[in-house]
């Protein structure tokens, strides 16, 4: 007979995270348990033994028949409540796989794995650096700043062979399910069985690979997204964070985590060593790991022997001269294509989903714009509509003018579907594909990256999700279509994401002994992010960039808080955000309020948002204004990477 504290998997009391059970025959700690909490029969997970209290407890209804959950994992998910200010529950069913009590066939289902030629890596002096300054050092973690091409990844499969042969294992993360295929394609030249878990598996597959992870008795090598840190591996000694940098490593919903805060408490739950790996990595995380004496371990040049650097053109979007075969793609971006030989790819990048951002009547000036939310609608030509990109209304686009009656609509703007519909229409021969978050199941980077690699498609189209660490070793031309779209975001982290992505794009190329080119159309070819970006110049970048953020006391001089109140009507969200903000300047001398504003999208879905934000130098301020949050209409994020 044994008292334990179980915190169930469904919030009973928000000011409350676990009960007390009676647990007869004992259950270990990490257990996941039946309990009765008032008529009902609830999931929950044993946190700690517990000493018999003064009152009368119910027993347990039963275990589930799996091994305990790692303690490790357990001391996380209880970190993250703490840090973030969410409930525990929410915690729980974050780590947790959906449909735990469903009954599953056994059957392991076969994982297509993309073919690779090479298998003997041959290290360049660069990466045998980098692991023997890893090898040696203490748990904890290391920056990895390497360049596009100098050859991480090699770094990271010999790592993972020198952890599994300490019989421990290795958890790999991956920004985007995209690059998935890519990593396990290079892992499993080298090692067997590699698990794969990510959200575009069916949920039998994420929970088979859950079950594989907590009943393995030997080292496993774990690769997916952030949610692949909650695998139940028994001993981790090595994380790995590739493209450490990208945005998609913060969650968006509760529980908002970091996967790298995360990881890093993780890795010292594990005793064990954690890599952010990234050619442009985070300012913030820069300056960190410079102030706190972390590694930062450099590599400098290409992991192929003889790469010569891509040649690069920068094309200026204001002179028109410079576009006179077509209105946005630019007589020398139309000639290298027309002059690649067969068997040559094209990369098109552009940061914009849709054909045209903008529908307007030219007699009026009418624009068509979502009910909902007030913004724009973007015309996606090929399903013939107007969408929202924030809430997905819909509706068919209009052939005369609501306001004036006139025909006169006209679509401005660039899309990724409208290059693609010109590209198609320029080049009937090649072979095209675009990859977006508007790509069909069927056709995702992650399910076509085989073709890409083997060089059978001609002119690649799309999206940021290019741009995050691909290798396509047939690719001889990148053309960037409008490197500033993303400058003017109201936001601090504008120019830095400008400079990732563009680092991260020309990066694709430049990596072999083949000439490559790379031409960069740009309205504000000037602007320092972009010709850093160009240049891919991250120590000019991060100087000027730290000095800025010094000035206007931003991260990572400073810790941020962002507050959103949802209400039905404009009134009630400002006189609420007004009496908010009013409040925590009055109560709270050690904090910068500003605002409040309206948020980026003020309106979402018929409710309208405003927004504040809290700066303060020390973190415990932000969790001590979070206790004047209302409790209903209010959201909070703390450490947002964005403020949009």
């Amino acid at each position: 007979m044994q008292h334990i504290e179980v915190a169930p998997l469904t919030i009973v009391r928000a000011d409350q995270a676990t009960m007390t059970y009676l647990a007869d025959p004992a259950v270990s700690i990490g257990s996941i348990v039946h309990i009765p909490v008032g008529k009902k029969q609830m999931l929950g997970v044993v946190m700690a033994t517990a000493k018999k209290p003064a009152y009368d407890v119910r027993e347990i209804s039963g275990a589930l028949d799996l091994p305990p959950l790692p303690i490790e994992l357990l001391h996380t998910a209880k970190w993250i409540s703490s840090y973030y200010m969410v409930h525990l529950s929410v915690v729980l069913r974050s780590i947790l796989p959906t449909g735990i009590l469903a009954k599953r066939r056994h059957a392991k289902e076969k994982v297509l794995i993309p073919q690779r030629k090479r298998t003997n890596i041959v290290f360049t002096k660069d990466q045998s650096d980098a692991i023997k300054a890893i090898a040696h050092m203490n748990s904890g973690s290391a920056l990895l700043h390497g360049i596009t091409g100098s050859g991480k990844t090699a770094v990271y499969i010999e790592l993972a062979k020198q952890t599994l042969r300490s019989n421990k294992s290795i958890v790999i993360l991956v920004p985007e399910i995209a690059l998935t295929s890519q990593l396990v394609a290079e892992f499993s030249n080298h090692f067997d069985d590699v698990i794969l878990t990510h959200s575009k598996q069916t949920e039998a597959e994420r929970h088979r690979a859950w079950l594989e992870a907590l009943n393995s008795q030997t080292p496993r090598i774990v690769i997916g997204p952030r949610s692949a840190l909650f695998m139940p591996l028994k001993t981790i000694g090595l994380v790995v964070i590739d493209e450490c940098h990208e945005p998609s490593y913060k969650q968006e919903q509760q529980p908002r985590y970091s996967a790298l805060r995360t990881a890093s408490t993780l890795a010292l739950q594990h005793d064990a060593k954690l890599i952010l790996g990234s050619a442009t990595p985070l300012v913030s995380d820069y300056y960190i790991a410079k102030t706190t004496d972390r590694p930062i371990i450099t590599m400098h040049r290409t992991a192929q022997p003889g790469a010569v650097k891509p040649t690069v053109q920068i094309i200026d979007m204001t002179k028109r001269g410079n576009f006179t075969q077509h209105r946005f793609l630019s007589d020398a971006l139309l000639d290298q294509i027309k002059s690649q030989p067969a068997g040559e790819q094209t990369l098109l990048f552009h940061n914009r989903r849709g054909t045209a951002s903008t529908t307007l009547c030219e007699n009026c000036g009418w624009q068509a714009g979502c009910p909902r939310c007030f913004i724009p609608l973007t015309l996606h030509a090929d399903s013939h509509k107007l969408i929202c990109h924030i809430c997905g209304t819909t509706t068919k686009v209009p052939t005369s003018c609501p306001e004036c009656n006139h025909s006169d609509i006209i679509h401005k703007g660039i899309g990724t579907k409208l290059i693609e519909s010109e590209i198609r229409r320029l080049f009937p021969n090649k072979t095209i594909a675009r990859f977006d978050g508007d790509s069909e199941s069927s056709a995702t980077l992650d399910k076509r990256y085989q073709e890409l690699y083997d060089g059978k498609i001609d002119i690649i189209i799309g999206t940021q999700v290019l741009a995050k660490g691909l290798d396509m070793p047939h690719l001889r031309t990148v053309g960037v279509v409008q490197a500033d779209a993303g400058l003017a975001l109201p936001d601090f982290a504008t120019p830095e994401r400008t400079f990732q992505l563009l680092s991260q794009v020309i990066g694709r190329v430049g990596r072999s002994h083949h000439p490559t080119n790379v031409i960069v159309q740009s309205y504000q070819p000037a602007n320092p992010a972009i010709v850093d970006g160009i240049a891919q110049n991250y120590d000019d970048f991060y100087a000027r960039t730290l000095k800025l953020r010094a000035h206007t006391n931003f991260p990572p001089f400073c810790y941020l808080l962002k507050l959103v109140c949802v209400y039905k009507t404009e009134s009630a969200a400002i006189k609420n955000s007004r009496a908010l903000a009013e409040k925590l300047a009055r109560e709270f001398k050690n904090i910068e309020v500003l605002g409040p504003t309206p948020a980026f999208y003020e309106r979402i879905g018929d409710t309208y948002r405003w927004q504040i934000v809290v700066k303060a130098k020390r973190r415990q301020d932000l969790i001590a204004a979070l206790k004047h949050l209302p409790p209903k209409n209010w959201q909070f994020e703390l450490d947002p990477s964005s403020l949009l």
